[in-house]
Formats: structure tokens, C-alpha cells, sequence
């Protein structure tokens, strides 16, 4: 199979600029540490953006222009990242602040219905406590299909699957795609289902598409490689670059 290259993109002089004023706190876990690290080589491929990258769970005392980031919360407890951010922001951060929800914060038994009420219920309380915090979403990431006759038993004896979950990824995505339409989202999850030619990667489910971590992204199913953390990381970027 041939090597699959990272989305050829340059970030213009006036987003470059934008990026370097401005403060970011970014919280997350594993999939979070790989996008740091495709931003991270992505601020080394070119000079022009010296970008101040800060580990800590304190945003408020950096004082200069900086992405600062951290692990906030539980995997497999999305309640716990929720209240995680908002303590952070509750210590009174100013600037741009992101968090993401890993993959495995949806899995058999969420209520995803029940899990996005309550980020919409938290990101309310920090727009009412802290209105000068200029709030990004991120949709939550995907992972590859497992198409093999295992995951068509484990079909059959009702067992969950990671197909199972990808269409409750999905539903939770498009929740928050909608209730947040006007204002600045990462979609991560598109990133991660579309291909270098400009497909996408899927499955159907009755009349619904459900998109999935394309596997050229990845080596284990859900984290990013090379190539899918450096796209992932050059979209953040270029969202950050977007905020007003």
C-alpha cells in the first residue's frame, strides 16, 4: 500500500499572526495529546509560527499568548471532563478555551441525548460566569469499522460493537453541529472520516450515514498517526485563526 501523505495546507500570514496573539486553553486526553503533537510539528515545519505550547492545568497564570493544554477528566466518564473544564474556567481564564470528549466517552449505555444535554447545561454556566471565555466545540472523535465476522456475531448475539458506537458518535456530532451551527466548531470527526482525495469514510445503517475514522489515520483503530494528527492539527489551527 502506498504511503499516505498528510493534506498538503499552508496557514496564511494574517492567521499565523492571529494564532500567536491570542491565548488558547485546550483540554482533553490521549487523541489530544496527538493533535498537540501534530501542532507541535506543524510549528516546526515552519518559522513563522513560534507558537508558546504550555502544559497546565492553571491557564489563567500564563500571562503571554499561548496554547496551553492539559488533561482534564476521565475517559469513559464525559460528566467528569465537564466539570473538570468548567473548574478551570471557574479560576478565571480569559481567551479562547476548547475541550474535547474522547471516543470512549460513548460507548453501550450513554444517553446521548442525556450526555449532550449536559455539555450544553455547562458550556451555558461558563457563558453566564465568564463571558469574556470565546468558547470552541469540538465534535466528538471516531474510530475505524470492524467489519469482520466477529463483529457480525457479536451482532447477532446483541452484543455492542464499535459500529454501534460510531452511530452514537455520530448522533452526538450532529447535536452539536446543529445547536452550535453559528458559531466556531473544530469538527474533528470530519477530519478524521475524510480521505486525502476528498471522500469520506463510512458506513450505512438504514437510511443513515455514519461516518468513521478513515483507517489510513490510524495504527490501533482510534489514536492518530502521522498523517491524521498533523491534518487534525492544521484544522485546529485554522478554526483557532477564525475566532472573534
Amino acid at each position: 500500500m502506498p504511503t499516505v501523505q498528510a493534506q498538503e495546507k499552508s496557514l496564511t500570514d494574517q492567521q499565523i499572526q492571529t494564532l500567536l496573539s491570542e491565548k488558547v486553553f485546550f483540554g482533553h486526553q490521549s487523541v489530544g495529546d496527538n493533535i498537540v503533537q501534530g501542532v507541535r510539528e506543524i510549528a516546526d515545519s515552519d518559522a513563522r509560527l513560534k507558537l508558546n505550547i504550555v502544559a497546565s492545568r492553571n491557564p489563567e497564570t500564563v500571562s503571554e499568548p499561548a496554547l496551553i493544554e492539559t488533561h482534564i477528566g476521565r475517559n469513559t466518564d464525559p460528566q467528569s471532563k465537564n466539570a473538570d473544564f468548567l473548574a478551570i474556567m471557574n479560576q478565571g481564564f480569559q481567551g479562547i478555551a476548547l475541550f474535547k470528549y474522547c471516543y470512549v466517552d460513548i460507548g453501550e449505555k450513554t444517553d446521548v441525548q442525556q450526555m449532550f444535554n449536559s455539555y450544553q447545561a455547562m458550556i451555558e454556566q461558563i457563558r453566564k460566569d465568564h463571558p469574556a471565555v470565546r468558547i470552541v466545540h469540538i465534535t466528538v472523535p471516531l474510530m475505524t469499522v470492524d467489519s469482520s465476522p466477529k463483529a457480525w456475531l457479536k451482532g447477532i448475539l446483541g452484543r455492542n460493537t464499535v459500529q454501534e458506537d460510531n452511530v452514537k458518535r455520530n448522533r452526538f456530532n450532529a447535536l452539536l453541529r446543529h445547536a452550535y451551527e453559528k458559531e466556531p466548531i473544530f469538527d474533528l470527526a470530519e477530519v478524521e472520516s475524510t480521505r486525502s482525495d476528498g471522500s469520506r469514510s463510512y458506513f450505512k445503517r438504514a437510511d443513515e450515514t455514519v461516518y468513521t475514522l478513515a483507517p489510513e489515520y490510524t495504527t490501533d483503530g482510534g489514536h492518530l498517526n502521522e498523517v491524521g494528527r498533523r491534518n487534525a492539527a492544521e484544522r485546529l489551527l485554522e478554526v483557532l485563526a477564525s475566532v472573534r
